[in-house]
């Protein structure tokens, strides 16, 4: 593996991490409870909507920081996940109106690219040194 692609991991964890960490300083800033509602139409209960802490600022900072990538960017994508299932659920085959485009590209795309810090780690430049499976 070359230096390159160590450092193309680097770029992928900050740009995952850090923009779903400012998703989480909302959450922070203006809480969850708007959340039990649509986790209550599809028959889950609201105390699910306190998970939103766990992808959307624990996890991406253990992105940031390079350690535990794996777990942490699988919890982001089931984040994702979930906000498109509760939230944007009806624009999946949408195009936005504006310029055009896929209605959830921006959540398909942080969805993806954590996948792919998944599948790929978060490589040396972290806090990880250990390379077991979850890093």
């Amino acid at each position: 593996m070359s230096r390159n692609d160590d450092l193309g991991k680097l770029l992928l964890r900050l740009g995952v991490g850090v923009i779903v960490l400012f998703h989480g300083a909302a959450k922070l800033s203006h809480g969850v409870e708007w959340m039990r509602g649509p986790l209550g139409e599809i028959g889950l209960p609201g105390v699910l909507a306190y998970g939103a802490y766990i992808g959307e600022v624990i996890a991406p900072l253990l992105i940031i920081l390079g350690l535990r990538t794996r777990i942490a960017a699988l919890l982001v994508a089931f984040d994702l996940f979930m906000a498109v299932v509760l939230v944007l659920r009806h624009e999946i085959f949408a195009i936005k109106p504006m310029g055009g485009g896929w209605a959830i590209e921006l959540e398909a795309l942080i969805f993806l690219a954590s996948l792919a810090l998944f599948f790929v780690g978060g490589g040396k430049y972290g806090i990880s040194k250990a390379k077991s499976k979850w890093d």
